[in-house]
């Protein structure tokens, strides 16, 4: 029984192979429509990855800056120092002495007459904390944490650029979604035409099989795979088209990465998400089929 539904699946698979190869031109370009359609949103999501990953290294991990109190020992700072190194969510950190600090004031701003008549040093003693963590909501958590520390008179980060991120990433998520929507609309709407057109072409055929008793999966099983063939096509075709803008930018990114030192380098989709985009652009295939055949095959009888 399996061995038979093997065969019949096997035999319309090659059939619609067939027919795919009696139109290389038109197959072809209805396979370079769909792989276009399909890049756009994909392609879109590919740079919003690659654009997570560059940020980490070009912005950094998150910094926070904690300010010792006035009066602060040196037991303090070695407690402080021992919570850090124990904690696993801090990447790195760096103590900045008072006498550090104001030597470094003293040089950046130009006010060395000034600081110089300064009966004491106002600064406070400092850590500067990288962190993993890189939300805004976990880093407010953070400095809560952080300012309950005994030791610690004030807590510092800028969260802006966090926030910006978030911000375009989120505007970059909805526009990959709407365009997704949009263009798996216009990719099922071009298939349903050309199942429609394919129908019509072999009306005669359908009414003698219908004549001789065969059954409706077994007329609408060839348009199903040929939907969902051409579907698969396309995600190829769009996977290829990616991976060829990829290199294109990675070449034209090479001299400004030269520029500034930096390890930037635009990957491909990942294996799962090459998969996703694969089984995705068949079914999309196959439902512009699945809705043409619904709609047009119930339409032929036999005179």
């Amino acid at each position: 029984m399996i061995r038979a539904w093997l065969t019949q699946h096997g035999f319309v698979f090659f059939y619609t192979l067939k027919q795919l190869a009696s139109t290389p031109v038109t197959a072809l370009l209805s396979i370079t429509v769909m792989g276009i359609a399909l890049s756009l949103p994909t392609g879109v999501y590919v740079l919003m990855e690659n654009l997570q990953s560059i940020s980490g290294q070009t912005a950094g991990s998150p910094q926070i800056s904690l300010f010792l109190k006035q009066n602060a020992q040196k037991e303090d700072i070695d407690k402080i120092q021992q919570r850090l190194q124990e904690d696993s969510q801090i990447v790195n950190y760096r103590f900045v002495s008072k006498d550090s600090a104001l030597t470094q004031l003293q040089q950046s701003s130009g006010l060395t007459d000034i600081t110089a008549n300064l009966t004491y040093n106002p600064l406070p003693d400092a850590f500067v904390v990288h962190t993993r963590e890189n939300t805004s909501d976990s880093l407010e958590q953070w400095k809560l944490t952080l300012q309950s520390w005994p030791e610690i008179a004030h807590v510092q980060f800028d969260s802006a650029w966090v926030d910006r991120l978030n911000a375009l990433l989120k505007l970059v998520r909805s526009v990959v979604l709407m365009l997704a929507t949009l263009l798996s609309i216009a990719i099922v709407a071009i298939m349903f035409n050309t199942i429609r057109l394919q129908i019509l072409t072999k009306r005669d055929e359908i009414e003698i099989s219908k004549l001789i008793g065969a059954t409706d999966s077994f007329i609408q099983r060839p348009f199903l795979y040929f939907g969902t063939i051409q579907g698969l096509s396309g995600g190829i075709t769009a996977w290829l088209i990616i991976g060829w803008g990829i290199n294109v930018l990675n070449g034209e990114l090479m001299p400004l990465t030269q520029l500034y030192d930096l390890d930037i380098q635009l990957r491909h989709l990942s294996l799962q998400d090459s998969i996703s985009l694969l089984l995705f652009s068949a079914w999309l295939g196959w439902l512009g089929a699945r809705i043409s055949v619904a709609s047009h095959l119930w339409q032929i009888e036999p005179e």
